[in-house]
Parts: C-alpha cells; sequence; structure tokens
C-alpha cells in the first residue's frame, strides 16, 4: 500500500467513490479534457487507495431526471444532434452549442452518464451509505437551464444539490474552481434553502464575467449567495486564510444540512490558465475545514486542463479525506511518462507575483461579513 493513515480521525469516514469503466471511457471522450477521467482514475488507483473506498457503479440520469433543472426543449435538442453530430442545425446556437461546447456524436450520453453519476453520489448520502461520496468527472458548474456554456452540457452540480434537498432542508454550495460557479449561482438565486459560495478569478474580459463581490442572490434569496473575486498569483496561505474567514461566516449564517463542493483543478500552478498559483496541499486543507463540520458531503471535481497536475489534485484530495498520507514517488502505472521529469506528486508554486493587494482581500472579508450581518437584521425583522 502506498499510503499511510494519519491521526485525525478522517480514516473512518465512509467514503463513496463513482466509478466504473464504462463511465470513464464515455468522460474520457470530452474534447477539452481527453482521457483526463482515466488519468485521475489511474492514479487513485495506482496508489491503492480504491481498497478504502465503496466503490460504487454510476447509472446513467434519465431525461425526467435531467429535466429537474433543464429545459425539456434543450434537453431534446440535445438529444437529436448527439445521434449523428450534427454541427450545423441552425437551433444549435439559440442553445450554447457551437463555440466552446462543439456538438460530437454521443454527447447526449456523456451529459446522462455526468449527470447520473452525480445523482448516484448524492443518493449513496441520502442512504446514509457513506459520509462523503466523490464523482471526479463531475462539477460542470457553468450550464444553464436552457444552454450548454464554457464546456458544460448539464448541470450535475445543479441536480446534486436538488437531490440532497430531498432529504436536506438547507444545502451548502461551494465552489473553488478558477471561474465563478455562474451556473449554479443562477439556478438558486431566488431561494435560501442553497447558499452558493464561489471563490474565483475576477478580472475584465475573464470568463464568465460573473461573480462581483456586490451580487448576492435576489429576492427570497437575497445574501444567499457568496462571491469572493480574487486576482492572478494567489498562493495557498493566503487563499486558505480567506477561504476561513469567509466560510465562517457561511456557516454560522446558514447553518447547512448537507454540502457540495466543486473542487476544479484550474487554479493549480502549471495551468494552462496562468492564473492562480495554488498546490494541492492548500485546497486539502480548505476541503478538510469543510469535512471538520462533519455533514454529508457530495465533492465534484471541474475545471483542470494540465491533465497531470489536475490527477495530482484529485488524488491527493481522495487521500486527504481517506487520512492517507501518499508516497511523493508517483507509482508506476498506465500514464506514468506523463508525470515527467520529475515523477512527484507535489506541485511547486511558480514565480510569478500575487497580485492580491492585502487591503483589497480584507474588503472583500469584510463586505462579506456586512452583508451576513444584514442577512441576520433582515430575519430578526422577518420574525416580529
Amino acid at each position: 500500500m502506498s499510503g499511510r493513515e494519519r491521526s485525525d480521525g478522517s480514516s473512518k469516514r465512509r467514503v463513496a467513490y463513482i466509478y466504473s469503466p464504462e463511465y470513464i471511457e464515455t468522460c474520457d471522450t470530452l474534447s477539452k479534457v481527453p482521457n483526463r477521467a482515466s488519468m485521475v482514475h489511474s492514479l487513485i488507483e495506482a496508489y491503492g487507495l480504491l481498497q478504502h473506498m465503496s466503490v460504487v457503479k454510476p447509472r446513467a440520469a434519465t431525461m425526467e431526471e435531467m429535466a429537474m433543472f433543464h429545459t425539456d426543449s434543450y434537453l431534446q435538442h440535445l438529444h437529436k444532434i448527439s445521434q449523428d453530430g450534427d454541427n450545423d442545425d441552425p437551433q444549435s446556437a439559440d442553445f450554447g452549442l457551437g463555440y466552446d461546447c462543439p456538438v460530437v456524436e454521443g454527447i447526449f450520453d456523456y451529459a446522462a452518464a455526468v449527470g447520473g453519476a452525480t445523482l448516484t453520489a448524492a443518493e449513496c448520502l441520502l442512504d446514509q451509505k457513506c459520509e462523503v461520496a466523490i464523482n471526479w468527472a463531475g462539477g460542470w458548474h457553468h450550464a444553464k437551464k436552457d444552454e450548454a456554456s464554457g464546456f458544460c452540457y448539464i448541470n450535475d452540480a445543479v441536480l446534486g444539490i436538488l437531490k440532497l434537498r430531498e432529504k436536506y432542508e438547507r444545502v451548502l454550495y461551494v465552489d473553488v474552481d478558477l471561474h465563478h460557479g455562474d451556473g449554479v449561482e443562477e439556478a438558486f438565486s431566488f431561494t435560501s434553502k442553497v447558499m452558493t459560495v464561489s471563490l474565483h478569478k475576477f478580472s475584465p474580459g475573464f470568463f464568465p464575467g460573473t461573480g462581483d463581490l456586490r451580487d448576492t442572490g435576489l429576492g427570497k434569496g437575497r445574501w444567499y449567495a457568496v462571491n469572493v473575486p480574487l486576482e492572478d498569483g494567489i498562493q495557498d496561505d493566503r487563499y486558505f486564510q480567506v477561504f476561513t474567514s469567509v466560510m465562517q461566516e457561511v456557516r454560522s449564517q446558514f447553518n447547512p444540512e448537507a454540502v457540495l463542493m466543486q473542487l476544479g483543478a484550474d487554479t493549480m500552478a502549471g495551468d494552462p490558465m496562468c492564473s492562480f498559483n495554488m498546490t494541492p496541499v492548500g485546497v486539502a486543507q480548505c476541503l478538510q475545514h469543510v469535512l471538520q463540520w462533519q455533514l454529508p458531503a457530495l465533492l465534484l471535481g471541474g475545471g483542470g486542463y494540465n491533465m497531470a497536475n489536475t490527477a495530482r489534485c484529485w488524488t491527493f484530495l481522495t487521500a486527504s479525506v481517506l487520512g492517507k498520507t501518499l508516497s511523493s514517488e508517483i507509482p508506476d502505472h498506465e500514464f506514468f511518462t506523463e508525470y515527467g521529469p520529475d515523477y512527484s506528486l507535489e506541485i511547486s508554486p511558480s514565480c510569478r507575483p500575487d497580485r492580491n493587494d492585502s487591503k483589497h482581500l480584507e474588503r472583500v472579508i469584510s463586505t462579506i461579513k456586512a452583508h451576513s450581518s444584514q442577512e441576520r437584521c433582515c430575519r430578526r425583522v422577518k420574525l416580529k
């Protein structure tokens, strides 16, 4: 075995890992991240982590299940063009299909597979088969009700939250991807039953262009969307400080009963997005901060375009959930040569400057605290 146990109690967690060879093969076809699902799974397996989790075979989502969020017209169009890979249908542009969400044969089956895997993970939590459920090939947070967006054809995160809401009154969504979790925030912007928290790069011209500090939700959902806009170059320590300050407010305001966390790895140093300067250690600290609340937790992947670093990150996070310490040396396995030249699990930060000025970060945190206070005031007024 390549992992040693830690003594923080995490080794006693029951963890469900959503996997089947067919599911991974389907996810490998996504043009933006070819073979990424296989690379992630192979490294987790090579480190001997599968023996410490319940491996659960996912099912495909039905049309009806996907329609819990997506419109019938969008799903029917996706199904129609998926059968022959028709890229010339004039209606496709209306549904966001084209430039960054290309039409390829079988794309509907891919969407159903990812949606079904996240629903399977949520069901494991509802049935109390585990405390933590993992679907690394999920986390496609940009898709809207009636359109694909940002490489996302289905919003499996929204489907997972809706499933958790069948049992849990208040569900917290935490998004640490480089990009704003716009599709999830928009889906729940009018409700106080789901709080969305997104830490992301916010810069003119950077996709998706939403997630301003001042965006706090609408109607009954006002103050239940929390956005933490960040600049390039942020590293682990500073990110963790911001994360814990924000989450302290969020927990005391919202008191969640379950959590769904999107852990996109495009924040890693060495990612082609070339924005944040994080390592898996910093993301694992954030994850552990949430897991220590001991709530049912559904963990999803997301972005991550340096395939080897994404596999490093999610393998490290899997070990962290299980309370295992992994050897620095990448074990021999199918994708071993992708980890050269150092063949090491660690990711080192690059020498880029941190553009996050301390005063700006303090202002972000104090504004979020003020929003939280306003929400508490509004609640007291309503109770009177």
